[in-house]
Parts: structure tokens; C-alpha cells; sequence
């Protein structure tokens, strides 16, 4: 650490750090055009368009979550009717700026428009549809993500039952992606997520993009996805096993030169040897994605970067390695409407000083640390066998988007350095308990608290089953983050999530799972717990008391009111509301609404004489919103700000023209003025 200090003063103290704008970066980089017309990625009489396209600024794109489909139905249909249909009318519109649908995205779910910074400061219609977008995609309802970024997930073709692995989640648009589509049609899927990050930070980046997604069947931990640990499960016949996950997605670091457009810095920092760089890693990452999936399973390779070295060198290494236990496979029939190029056979690694190899006898001896035998192509004779044109290459002109390498493999049989003997030496390697280090071991990140489930006797857990009479509810799947005192958070997971933990809580550090479904409410109710909007759908099927049915004009009436202090009073409500509620006591309940198009289950809270819904501002103006009401005046509009602003001082301009003047040109005041 001493060396280390000294360094940094010797080195960087005299020198200035070198940050720019990015309208200041030179969106140029000769070695970049001299090496990517080597690798010959891209036609020759394509470059100035791709060039062209990759020096511009990145549209905006987002996509519709779809955990509710009436809700993501409705949604679509705002969007489309309140704001695209104004931004087509505008005068400011140009040809070709239109939203675009995007054709490959299940359900027209997925759209891209051009909103820069400079459409959002000039022009309220692209203003209110950014703030919009905000406000939605902080209450889980919209996903701002790129648009290559959405190609993976739906890729792993991610079924409701399947055990899923993410080796590099963080930040996590892709996880909530998967998330998503493991929820498609239940709320309680018997499939689950592991999400893993080497960064501790990220890792709850991670947390928070999970939460926005309410789901009880994903477990976030910080590892080395290159030594990931191996998860126990316990078998239907007591015994346990090393668990082998259906699918994985293996979004590894990379240099990410397709991300040019939203990362203009990259263009100063690019050279030939960032990916050569790079390569062990992924290549590493990728060998043990392969080993934790199992036999008919599915894994994903991708990365944001256009480098062969990165991509298709990668995936030749493992299929060479892996002798014939992995396949390619031909994904072109699963994504309909996507324009790319397929992978290549053919490339020329290159050493920092940009000198282009075709094979490793070539290269200098004092670039053999930077690049190996590993990072070549096939030989002409055999590159057919790996047919590594099934590979997929989204290049940023096809349709106006980021770069991005995708590759879809499958299992077919046990790797070569795979074996039952190899599996049950992990298992007890893993299982055995850990003498205590000699060395004081150094803890990286937050200390997280302990995982404690219910026991079936759990005294606080009887109130709150009496109280909103939980059927089928089986208690050991709620947990606390405390071991001793008073529980102030419940949380609920899933049952196979539930037995993660238990069997792997002392030998993964796991930074989060579940989803919190009751908080300590000590205030004239007869429960101590109150139920939490965020896990009621989770909850909901469960709860058969406290139950309250409520037609829209009470509904919106309690969602729009905002302060719990004036919340609505029960006999302004309709008459069939007050005649549900008259015999209900006081404390937390759930509000049904049902439209036969839209189904809403949401927290409310019966007071002494008032009824609230429970549930956050942001998430009030949703409801409000898909419900068919007007929202605007809840919309934070500058542009009205100013055209009042300047009509005020209009208005002040002309009272003092029509005052009249004295004799020496000076305005006469009147005396209350």
C-alpha cells in the first residue's frame, strides 16, 4: 500500500487529468480504421456509412416490461396514442426520426427513438415523453436499455421453470430482462436467477434493478465469475449434488468499442492490445459457464465489442477445448426482423504497435506475452466444422443502433475434463467446513446480515396468518435479516430459492434475495404487520381476509390522494366500498380492482374513519395513468414555466405603458404603489 501511495504521488501528481466534454472528444481513431479494415468486419464500400453512423449520437431505447401483460398492454397503448402520435404531428418532426417498433421484440414491446439532450431542452413533446419515460422506468413499468442489450435474454429462450445463471449481471438490464421472461404467466415461477457480479458496488446496482421488479425468485452474489463456487442442492432423495444450471448468460468485460456511440471517450483510449488483453479473461469466464450448465442446457456469449480476438476467438477456443460437447446453434429462425452479419472464420490478431499477424510462428517474440496461439483462427481445412458463422454481428449501421456480438451454444454431452469422480470431489470440497485462515481474512464490501428463515412456530407469524387469514402459505419461505430483537422487515422467496440459502448461506456471499412482504406497523391495528405493496402480487394468492373489491372512481379517488393525513373519508366513498369496509377493523388490507381488461392488486390501510391506498406517489401516478386518468398536472413542465413567466412580464410591460406621465417624462406612481 506504501509503494502504492508513492507511485500515484511520483507518477500522477504533476499531471493534469485529461476530461473533456464529449461534444470536445474527436470522434476519430486512425489505428481503429486501420485495424477493423484489416479485419475486413465490415465491406469496403460500407465503411464511410458505418463510420458515419458510429461518429453519431445513440437513439433512446426502452421496452415495456412484460411481468403484467393487461398492464404492459395499456401501456403500449399510452405511449403510442399520447406521445408518439404528438411527436409525428410536430413541425419539429424530421423524416426518419419516427419511433421505430422494433420488429424482432416479442409484442411490440420494444422501441427506439432519436431523443437527445438537445431534442429534450428545445422541445416539450420530446421533454414530456422523456419525463415519461423517468417516471416509469423508476416504478418498473418501462426499461430504458440499449437496443443490441435486449438480443441475449431473448436469446436463452428462458422458460418459467428454468434454474438461470448470470455470470456478469451488474448493472442489470439483462437480468431484469431474464427476470421477466421468468415470470412470464405466473407471479411464482418454480424456476429462479442466480445474478453474480465480481464488483461489490455493482452488485447492488444490481439489488436495485432487481427490486424494481418485485420478484421472489433471484439471488445476487459477488464472485469471480471465473471461479464462481459451485451452488448444493439437495435431490428428491436426500442426497446432494452440484447444481447444473438450463440456462446461462455470459455477458462478459470486454473493450467495448460497440458503445463508441454512447462512449465517445473509448475513441482516445482504443489500441490493438485491449483485446488481446481481455481475451484470457473471457475466455476463462466462458470455460466455467460451460461447466456449471447441464447436458441439453443453453448458454449465451456476448459483448459489446466489435474485435474478433474478443468474440469469435473466444468461442473457437472453447469449442475446441470442448471436442465436440458444445454446438453452435443456428438462431436465425428465433429473432425474425433483426438485421446482422454472421460470424467469421478469418483474423488477423495485432500487437499494440498495430502489426497485423495471420499466425502465431509470425509474431515477435516480445509480443508473445500479449498474444497466444489461442487468439488465431482455424486452420482454412477445418474452420467449416466450427461453424462459427452462426454466430451473430450487429454492426451499429444495420439499424441504427450500438455494436454487439452474440453467440448461442449448447451442451451435448459432459466436457472432456468433466467426469461423476470430478463432480463429487467439488461437492465435498464444497460441503466439508473450512478450518479458520491463519491470516486474518480481509472483507471486501459491506458485511451483509444473516439470512433467518421462519421456523414453523414462528409466534409473530400466527398473528398475521389469523389476521389476513394466509392459507397454503408455507412459512419457512418468509426470512428477517436479524437474528436477535425486534423483526422489523419480512421478507418472502421463493421455495427453491428458500433452499439455496439454506445450503449455501456459509460458503457463497450472497448479497440479496427476496422481496419484502410485511413491515412492522405498531399503530391501532390489531396486527403489528402491515403488508407491503412491492411483494402483494408475490402474496396475494395467498390471502383470503381483509380483501376489499372497489370500482374505479374510488380507486382513482385514493390514488390521487397523496397525503396520508387527508386521506378520503369512508362515507364520501360509493355505497358498495362502505358497505365492504363498515365491518372491517383497522390496519392493512388489499384493494381489488377488476375491469375484466385490467386487474390491479394493490396495499391499502383502513383508518377509523378514512380508507388510503398504500402504495408510493410515483407508483399512484402509474395506476392513475393506465387507469385512463389525466396526469399532467402532476408533470413537471419547464416549457409551461416559461411561456407563464414570460406572459407575467408582458402583462407588468404594458401596466406600466398605460400609466400616465408627468410633465418631466417621469412615470407618476400611485400612492398604494
Amino acid at each position: 500500500r506504501r509503494f502504492k501511495k508513492k507511485f500515484r504521488k511520483t507518477e500522477y501528481s504533476s499531471q493534469k487529468v485529461d476530461r473533456r466534454n464529449y461534444e470536445d472528444i474527436s470522434r476519430y481513431n486512425e489505428d481503429f480504421i486501420k485495424y477493423y479494415k484489416a479485419q475486413k468486419i465490415i465491406p469496403e464500400e460500407k465503411w464511410t456509412i458505418f463510420l458515419d453512423v458510429m461518429q453519431s449520437d445513440l437513439p433512446t431505447a426502452f421496452r415495456i416490461t412484460g411481468n403484467s401483460k393487461n398492464e404492459a398492454q395499456k401501456l403500449l397503448n399510452i405511449v403510442k396514442s399520447q406521445y408518439f402520435t404528438e411527436l409525428l404531428k410536430g413541425e419539429e418532426n424530421v423524416e426518419g426520426n419516427e419511433p421505430k417498433c422494433l420488429p424482432w421484440y416479442p409484442e411490440n414491446l420494444g422501441w427506439q427513438v432519436e431523443l437527445s439532450r438537445k431534442h429534450i431542452r428545445r422541445n416539450e413533446k420530446y421533454f414530456r415523453l422523456h419525463n415519461f419515460l423517468m417516471a416509469e422506468t423508476a416504478t418498473g413499468n418501462i426499461s430504458r436499455q440499449e437496443t443490441v442489450s435486449m438480443i441475449p435474454p431473448l436469446l436463452l429462450d428462458v422458460k418459467s421453470h428454468h434454474k438461470v445463471l448470470d455470470m456478469c449481471a451488474a448493472p442489470g438490464s439483462k437480468t431484469a430482462q431474464i427476470i421477466e421472461m421468468l415470470h412470464s404467466g405466473t407471479s411464482l415461477p418454480s424456476g429462479f436467477m442466480v445474478a453474480n457480479d465480481i464488483d461489490n458496488s455493482r452488485c447492488y446496482m444490481l439489488v436495485h434493478q432487481a427490486k424494481r421488479l418485485n420478484s421472489p425468485s433471484i439471488i445476487i452474489t459477488n464472485h469471480d465469475a471465473s471461479i464462481l463456487p459451485n451452488f448444493i442442492v439437495e435431490n428428491p432423495d436426500n442426497s446432494e449434488s452440484v447444481l447444473k444450471y438450463d440456462r446461462i448468460l455470459c455477458d462478459v468485460p470486454c473493450t467495448g468499442d460497440g458503445t463508441l456511440r454512447k462512449n465517445p471517450d473509448i475513441w482516445m483510449k482504443w489500441n490493438a492490445a485491449n483485446g488481446s488483453n481481455l481475451h484470457g479473461v473471457q475466455f476463462r469466464i466462458i470455460k466455467r459457464g460451460v461447466e456449471l450448465l447441464k447436458i441439453g442446457g443453453r448458454i449465451v456469449y456476448s459483448t459489446c465489442s466489435l474485435n474478433p480476438v474478443e468474440n469469435e476467438a473466444v468461442i473457437h477456443r472453447i469449442l475446441k477445448e470442448a471436442d465436440g460437447s458444445l454446438e453452435l446453434v443456428d438462431v436465425s429462425e428465433s429473432i425474425k426482423g433483426l438485421i446482422y452479419d454472421k460470424g467469421i472464420s478469418e483474423w488477423y490478431p495485432a500487437s499494440k504497435d498495430l502489426t497485423l499477424y495471420t499466425k502465431f510462428d509470425e509474431v515477435d517474440e516480445k509480443w508473445h506475452t500479449q498474444l497466444r496461439p489461442q487468439m488465431f483462427p482455424p486452420e482454412k481445412e477445418n474452420a467449416e466444422k466450427f461453424h462459427l458463422d452462426r454466430c451473430l454481428r450487429i454492426l451499429p449501421h444495420h439499424q441504427n443502433t450500438g455494436g454487439f456480438f452474440v453467440a448461442v451454444l449448447t451442451k451435448t454431452a459432459a466436457l472432456p475434463w468433466e467426469s461423476d469422480k470430478v463432480t463429487i470431489e467439488e461437492l465435498e470440497t464444497n460441503s466439508k467446513s473450512k478450518p479458520p485462515p491463519h491470516k486474518r481474512r480481509r472483507i471486501h464490501g459491506y458485511r451483509e446480515d444473516p439470512y433467518v428463515f421462519f421456523n414453523s412456530d414462528e409466534d409473530i407469524w400466527k398473528s398475521i396468518k389469523a389476521f389476513y387469514g394466509i392459507e397454503n402459505l408455507e412459512p419457512s419461505c418468509l426470512l428477517t435479516r436479524c437474528l436477535i430483537g425486534k423483526k422489523k422487515n419480512i421478507y418472502f422467496t421463493s421455495p427453491s430459492i428458500k433452499d439455496l440459502v439454506d445450503k449455501n448461506q456459509t460458503n457463497i456471499k450472497i448479497i440479496n434475495t427476496g422481496i419484502k412482504v410485511f413491515a412492522r406497523c405498531d399503530k391501532n391495528s390489531e396486527c403489528d404487520f402491515r403488508l407491503v405493496n412491492e411483494g402483494l402480487n408475490s402474496l396475494q394468492e395467498f390471502i383470503t381476509l381483509r380483501r376489499i373489491s372497489i370500482p374505479k372512481q374510488d380507486l382513482t379517488k385514493l390514488l390521487a390522494s397523496f397525503n396520508p393525513t387527508e386521506s378520503p373519508l369512508i362515507e364520501t366513498l360509493s355505497e358498495h366500498t362502505q358497505n365492504v369496509v363498515k365491518d372491517l377493523s383497522q390496519g392493512s388490507c388489499v384493494l381489488d380492482y377488476d375491469d375484466g381488461e385490467l386487474r390491479l392488486t394493490l396495499g391499502g390501510w383502513r383508518g377509523k374513519q378514512t380508507l388510503r391506498a398504500y402504495v408510493s406517489h410515483q407508483d399512484a401516478i402509474h395506476y392513475l395513468r393506465i387507469l385512463g386518468e389525466d396526469v399532467s398536472q402532476y408533470d413537471v413542465n419547464k416549457f409551461k414555466k416559461e411561456t407563464t413567466n414570460e406572459e407575467k412580464q408582458t402583462e407588468d410591460k404594458s401596466e406600466l405603458s398605460d400609466k400616465p406621465e408627468s410633465n418631466d417624462g417621469n412615470m407618476v406612481v400611485d400612492e398604494e404603489e
